[in-house]
């Protein structure tokens, strides 16, 4: 009898359920004692258990046989290990029984070295690795199903020539590579050797009078069984010529290597002044600097440097009031180079007791000054003093205008020299890590306040290098550009009808600054052409005191648009501080997309008309539609209504149903589909019994 919703059983059938056990009861005490007692005579492995209401006699779970006159054993390894002990075990027969012990290599789930597997247990394999130290020094152990094998490391190998090995198997261990004799380097030696195995490492060094050139000294034996480096390349020092004291012959045999030697002399009418007379060629490949100098007696005396670049001297006692001429050679070189590239010579002629001249020299140069003269004797005496100028500004009141122009003044050198500078300008935008905007050009100019104006991108942090090359001067001006309004939204124009129209959002470029901020504004179409972008007076339309219906229905952060992402206008959200409010039926908009750019305290704006909606006013056809399905939703209430009453009284006044109706309501429930319809029908069926 199905359960599903009848009455509840008759008494007639409780009765017949609770008499029959009763009946079944009487009836195997009955069986019971008719069946002979054979429990007897059961074998002594057997036990008596009843079967089809007969005693039988079963050998017990071991044994094999008919119970009563034999019950032999029963080797269950006969069927195979692996069928009834499991994958990598061997089986042991008992009598009456077996057991399950696991292979070498593996152990038993339960941890014990039997088993029988009637409670899941398994062999599982065994890592041998997990034992510290199994394959020895230099090698690593990797285990294997049942076993495991052992590598030697990387720079090791087995003297048997093998890859692999047990070390239970047989005594044996990794032997470090031999990368047998290290290389040779020319005109180097090398650190007593330690080793040629695999890390062993040999140093080198360059023997006397050779200079080491090289990143790599070492040379280290690799896991390959090779040298790796070293890279030394040993030099023979060179120190080329030595330097030319004037007024000095040299005594020289022409050797520039190492320690080799040069030894000067005054010339005739010349004295020695200094520490030693010779020069060594050292080390670094440049000859010993000896202050050595071969002056005239009491010619030149007193020789000073002041004011920078201005020279004094007192002259020769017996020459005083006499008028003599001198010869000045000037040789000058920047600070970053070696050679000289200024000569410059000329005459003075002077009868005055302390002479003093002052040289126009350029700033930030080396200057070797020697100063010639005719003694009494007419032998040339000549004196070298050392000037070095400072680095002058070559720049000053740098001023920055009209956003991307530069103004300066330059120092005084005189409104004939031409000045060359050199620019190399850099732009970077921290809200655009892609962008870099780089550019190089030079301006040559005789002006005293030179102008220059630089084509720069808005938005855009620079730094600007202008340097002067003749004065070895350089000056680094940062200079911030102004943004400018944002690309034109990139929209495409509908006109719509329809209540809550759907617009897609394109995302804009961070072209001209960083792109804040996006608004639809909604106005009304009549004041369609009233509306301006980047007037102050158009947040007039978002003020709800004054009669002007236009609003903001939406704002979005630029990091939280994605590229053609939609909006519904009037879908009753907010964004951001404002309520995309629902259209008005009977009114036609006008929607407008603004881009709104923010930085450096400067906002700009972008808008452009997006879309017309038109012809809100509700259709004759809605209207019928809307209509009519209230009347329908009332028809169905009242018709519901009325059978549901009618149910009611119907089981007023008809009995109960019999066992026999349930049933038939059951089955009736049971084949129907589901549905209110059938619901109808099957409650008129049950009625009708």
């Amino acid at each position: 009898m199905s359960s599903g919703g009848g009455r509840a059983p008759g008494p007639l059938l409780l009765l017949l359920l609770l008499a029959l056990p009763r009946c079944a009861g009487r009836r195997r005490a009955v069986v019971n004692r008719s069946i002979p007692d054979v429990c007897a005579t059961c074998h002594i492995h057997a036990t008596c258990q009843q079967s089809g209401g007969k005693s039988v006699c079963i050998c017990n779970y071991g044994f094999v046989g008919n119970g009563r006159t034999h019950c032999q054993d029963k080797d269950e390894c006969q069927i195979g290990a692996s069928k009834i002990c499991g994958n990598h075990t061997l089986c042991h027969n008992t009598h009456g029984s077996f057991y399950c012990v696991c292979l070498d290599g593996y152990r038993a789930s339960n941890n014990n070295k039997t088993f029988i597997p009637n409670d899941g247990t398994n062999c599982t394999d065994i890592d041998e690795c997990e034992e510290s130290g199994l394959c020895g020094h230099n090698a690593r152990c990797v285990n294997t199903e049942g076993s495991y094998m052992c590598y030697c490391n990387d720079g090791y190998k087995l003297e048997t020539g093998e890859h692999t090995f047990h070390r239970d198997a047989n005594n044996v261990s990794c032997k470090g590579v031999d990368c047998g004799i290290p290389p040779l380097i020319s005109n180097a030696h090398s650190t007593p050797v330690s080793g040629t195995t695999y890390g062993n490492e040999v140093t080198y060094d360059c023997v006397h009078g050779y200079l080491m050139a090289g990143n790599s000294r070492t040379a280290i034996c690799n896991a390959k069984g090779q040298w790796d480096g070293p890279d030394l390349v040993c030099k023979e020092i060179d120190c080329g010529k030595p330097w030319l004291i004037p007024h000095t012959t040299m005594t020289w045999n022409n050797a520039t290597t190492l320690w080799s030697r040069v030894y000067y002399h005054c010339k005739q009418g010349y004295y020695f002044n200094g520490d030693k007379n010779f020069s060594e060629c050292t080390i670094d490949q440049s000859w010993e600097n000896i202050t050595y100098v071969c002056e005239e007696e009491e010619l030149f005396s007193n020789l000073s440097v002041f004011n920078e670049t201005c020279v004094r001297w007192q002259r020769k006692t017996g020459r005083l009031g006499v008028q003599e001429m001198y010869t000045f050679h000037i040789l000058g070189q920047r600070l970053d180079e070696k050679i000289f590239s200024e000569d410059l010579i000329f005459n003075i002629s002077t009868s005055e007791n302390n002479p003093k001249v002052c040289l126009d020299l350029n700033s930030g140069r080396n200057y070797m000054v020697n100063i010639t003269t005719i003694s009494s004797t007419n032998i040339t005496v000549s004196v070298t003093v050392a000037i070095q100028t400072k680095v002058r500004e070559a720049i000053n009141n740098v001023l920055i205008f009209n956003d991307t122009c530069l103004k300066w003044r330059r120092s005084v050198r005189g409104t004939d020299v031409e000045d060359r500078y050199s620019f190399h300008v850099q732009g970077q935008r921290w809200y655009q890590k892609n962008f870099f905007h780089e550019m190089t050009f030079e301006l040559s100019t005789h002006k005293q306040a030179p102008e220059v104006c630089l084509d720069l991108q808005p938005g855009t942090n620079y730094s600007i290098n202008i340097s002067m090359v003749a004065l070895n001067f350089s000056l680094l001006v940062s200079m911030t550009t102004q943004i400018t309004d944002p690309p034109f939204p990139e929209v495409e124009f509908v006109a719509i009808e329809g209540s809550a129209p759907l617009l897609r959002l394109r995302k804009a470029e961070d072209q001209n600054g960083p792109v804040s901020l996006y608004q639809v504004i909604v106005l009304p179409l009549d004041l369609q052409s009233t509306f301006i972008c980047d007037s102050f007076a158009a947040t007039t339309f978002f003020n709800n005191t004054t009669g002007i219906k236009g609003y903001v229905a939406a704002e979005f952060q630029a990091k939280d648009v994605a590229d053609n992402m939609s909006i519904a206008l009037g879908d009753r959200q907010y964004y951001g501080k404002f309520y995309n409010a629902p259209l008005k039926l009977g009114e036609e908009y006008c929607v407008f997309l603004k881009i709104i750019s923010e930085w450096n305290k400067v906002r700009t704006q972008s808008c452009a008309v997006w879309a017309q909606i038109k012809n809100l006013s509700p259709s004759l056809q809605y209207m019928t539609a809307v209509g009519l399905a209230s009347v329908a939703a009332v028809c169905l209430i009242l018709f519901l209504s009325f059978s549901v009453a009618r149910s009611c009284l119907r089981s007023a006044v008809h009995p109960p149903p019999t066992v026999c109706e349930a049933v038939h309501l059951s089955t009736t429930l049971d084949v129907a589909p589901a549905g209110i319809a059938s619901s109808f029908l099957e409650t008129e069926s049950v009625s009708l019994l």
